[in-house]
């Protein structure tokens, strides 16, 4: 299997996970009433590190930002794509030959370490949602949303092996 192959593998898996993740928040959304992530947050929270600030009080009251949505949106895919390629930089060729769901979850597992970490202590929210009206509902919802993404990594792998598979395995 050749880079852009691989590449394109890693691409597929990542973003068809992001998307298994995206399609369970809407759901849930949908069924249960339960308040999706806002991107254009994130969106923001990216335009204004641009102009050197990092770290808001509030991003949600933060000036908005030109196309702050769309900018959330593909961050958000991106950083999925990313994660699947720490899992195949972790597993190799192994894993994208043969998906098992166990590296897959840990991966989704240990990708929440960016929301509780990073995000949600810059967005103002503090460290892993502590300074939020109810922290261990948010914490929650991360770590569910997060583990939706492992196992949509492990779906995405096994799907994209079954309809196109490579040529090394």
């Amino acid at each position: 299997m050749g880079v852009g192959e691989a590449l394109l593998r890693i691409l597929f898996v990542g973003m068809g996970a992001t998307l298994i993740m995206d399609v369970s928040a809407f759901i849930q959304a949908r069924v249960f009433g339960m308040a999706s992530v806002d991107y254009g947050l994130v969106g923001r929270w990216l335009g204004h590190m641009l102009k050197g600030r990092f770290r808001h009080a509030s991003i949600v009251t933060a000036p908005r930002v030109r196309n702050e949505r769309l900018v959330g949106w593909v961050f958000h895919y991106i950083t999925g794509s990313v994660f699947a390629m720490m899992l195949f930089g972790a597993q190799g060729l192994t894993w994208f030959c043969n998906p098992s769901l166990m590296p897959a979850l840990m991966t989704g597992a240990i990708s929440v370490v960016a929301p509780f970490f990073i995000m949600q202590p810059a967005f103002g929210f503090g460290i892993a949602a502590s300074r939020t009206a109810a922290p261990n509902r948010a914490r929650r919802r991360s770590v569910i949303a997060h583990l939706t993404f492992g196992v949509g990594l492990f779906v995405a792998g096994w799907l994209l092996i079954r309809l196109f598979p490579a040529p090394l395995c």
